[in-house]
């Protein structure tokens, strides 16, 4: 069935522009978050471990509930649209209120310390569940929009590419922007960790506002033209669904089996700041050609992958690119081996960046992948039982994605612990 022709270039431009925000927002969060709550406000990393795991715990009930409050909605927006209407302005308000807290000291009464950190675990399980009502409805209306297969690979990619070029932007200016206007409010601020706190926050609020205001774009322009089925489920029958619908199952047990690549790409980095912090002083510029190659290969392939699955069987495409993305990171101790205090010269710099530009092709494509065969697990589930569980099934991705922050995250903790030992 065929219900579009296609998506009218303005909408799935805006529907880009709203992935580029939420991909700015989500990158606050999950890769500064931690590293906010050891090295500014001061709590222990014990504590702040605990917390991603109880928020990722709590993700794998919070994500299929809301994916069935999703599936069950008919309005006169559609199924998704409405979540993505309201959800931006919430995201934002409670990623600001994720930030605005009092730093943890021994000079502070046990009340106060006791308030800071409640604060911390209610603002960031509050903050991924508000998440997750903006997340799932985001990558659910894709199959929703059309329901042709290409089309719908396209706008996937695309929008792809643009939730990377957002966490990239985070990535590259929220720890420069904020300590640079940190050491301005120095004096105003009365101390130096004061300074930081205050400039982190400044910053990481106005990254949050812009963000979301992108972010706001897909729900004032996208439109849904798939109808929805006369069936709606509760919880328990959609876990049914979940396990029942093959695909799916697949897509969710693989994608939980290979999150750990996080972990890899965590731990190359920072080996690669250790290496050129401890040879060569000034690490930054080769972070920054080594970072650049990760993102300049998950632009490509994320570009490619539409054309390509026109052509090749996507689950043999999905297990060559989790090879792809994880082999490359196990190539950088062969490397060092070769040449142990040469890797500043411009030969080993070349081989290093295209090892960073495979595995990041790798991730890039996974990526993409992972969205298009979810959407076509809802086609197949609609062909074989006439019902869409849109909602339900890209509970699944969100929650991927976010177990995969949290692996990652439990890197930076360990990073930030080190820091503080010394």
């Amino acid at each position: 069935m065929d219900h579009t022709n296609h998506v009218p270039k303005k909408e799935w431009m805006a529907y880009c522009v709203g992935a580029l925000g939420q991909g700015m927002v989500y990158a606050i969060m999950s890769s500064y978050i931690s590293d906010f709550y050891i090295s500014v406000l001061k709590l222990t990393p014990l504590f702040v471990l605990l917390l991603m795991l109880l928020a990722r715990v709590w993700d794998a009930i919070n994500d299929p509930m809301m994916g069935t409050f999703v599936d069950r909605t008919n309005t006169k927006w559609g199924k998704c649209r409405p979540y993505l209407l309201f959800s931006p302005a919430v995201i934002m308000v409670i990623t600001i209120l994720t930030f605005c807290n009092g730093m943890y000291s021994s000079a502070n009464t046990p009340g106060k310390n006791a308030l800071i950190v409640g604060w911390a675990a209610v603002s960031y399980i509050l903050w991924g569940m508000c998440y997750t009502v903006g997340d799932i409805p985001l990558w659910g209306v894709t199959s929703r929009m059309t329901e042709v297969e290409k089309d719908r690979a396209s706008i996937l990619s695309l929008a792809r590419i643009a939730a990377g070029l957002g966490g990239g932007v985070v990535l590259l200016t929220i720890n420069p922007l904020s300590q640079a206007l940190g050491q301005k409010l120095e004096s105003a601020a009365g101390s130096a960790l004061k300074g930081q706190q205050m400039g982190f926050i400044i910053v990481a609020v106005i990254l949050t506002v812009i963000g979301c205001g992108m972010f706001q774009m897909t729900g004032v322009f996208v439109r849904e033209r798939v109808p929805s089925a006369e069936q709606k489920f509760g919880f328990k029958e959609n876990f049914k669904i979940m396990w029942g619908n093959k695909p799916f199952r697949n897509q969710l047990i693989s994608g939980v089996l290979r999150s750990p690549i996080q972990i890899l790409l965590s731990v190359a980095m920072t080996l690669m700041s250790y290496y050129y912090g401890n040879y060569f002083g000034d690490y930054m510029l080769y972070m920054i050609i080594f970072g650049g190659a990760i993102f300049g290969g998950q632009f490509i392939a994320m570009a490619l992958v539409p054309k390509l699955t026109e052509k090749h069987d996507k689950t043999r495409m999905l297990i060559g690119s989790t090879i792809m993305g994880a082999v490359p990171f196990a190539l950088i101790y062969p490397v060092y081996l070769l040449a142990p205090r040469d890797l500043d010269q411009p030969l080993w710099v070349a081989i290093l960046f295209v090892v960073f530009a495979l595995a990041g092709g790798g991730m890039g494509a996974l990526n993409v992948l992972q969205s298009v065969m979810i959407a076509d697990a809802v086609d197949y589930e609609e062909y074989h039982k006439g019902y869409r569980p849109d909602g339900v099934f890209f509970s699944g991705q969100s929650f991927i994605t976010k177990l995969s922050a949290g692996i990652s995250s439990i890197i930076q903790i360990g990073r930030a612990s080190c820091r503080e030992r010394v």
